[in-house]
């Protein structure tokens, strides 16, 4: 019995991301991807949370200026996870500020992110809390189940666990590669039709 090849579970983008069809991104006009970034199914990324306060009167906004989601290259979101960026009251009213991703960012299943900035060669563990405003430097892991308190600061080569999350260990050296995201790409949604029998 033959039947149709099945539509891709990936949407290739020019720049080469691969979303899953299943993926929710609510405001894409906000959500910027550098490139080479994958985003599997029932991950969300919330573009709508962008910036709501007003330029100063008789000046137009800057460009680029309302992207409220920015993630680098070669970008891993697994499956049930969610990127929203931190809201705070600014000059009287409610507003949100950009979520920013370095390049080969990893985030784990179901995981949550609200942090200002994640820095690059940073892996993110499944059911994990990334706290409004925290801020994650390069080379960092963080381990599964963790809780990263809003503002915490974690610095890069930092091993991070916990409920609240603490550091508790170093990357070692020469352990950067662990970090990099380029194979992990090349493998997803490149489905091999199964040889003829």
């Amino acid at each position: 019995m033959s039947r149709k090849p099945a539509k891709g579970e990936y949407i290739e983008t020019d720049t080469g991301n691969k979303v899953s069809r299943k993926a929710i991104l609510i405001g894409t006009q906000h959500i910027m991807l550098g490139g080479k970034t994958v985003i599997q199914a029932e991950a969300m990324i919330r573009g709508d949370l962008a910036r709501t306060a007003q330029p100063a009167s008789g000046s137009a906004p800057a460009p680029g200026s309302n992207t409220a989601v920015a993630i680098g290259r070669y970008c891993y979101l697994s499956r049930g996870c969610l990127l929203r960026p931190p809201g705070r009251i600014y000059k009287g009213s409610y507003t949100y500020l950009p979520l920013r991703l370095g390049d080969h960012v990893f985030i784990g299943e179901s995981t949550i992110v609200q942090a200002a900035t994640i820095g690059s060669h940073v892996h993110i563990g499944r059911d994990v809390v990334v706290g409004e405003f925290a801020i994650v430097k390069d080379y960092v892991r963080i381990l599964d189940g963790a809780v990263v308190p809003p503002n915490m600061v974690i610095p890069s080569f930092s091993i991070v666990a916990g409920h609240p999350a603490r550091v508790i260990g170093e990357v070692p050296e020469g352990g950067h590669e662990a970090f990099e995201l380029r194979e992990m790409y090349k493998t997803v949604g490149n489905n091999p039709q199964p040889a003829p029998i």
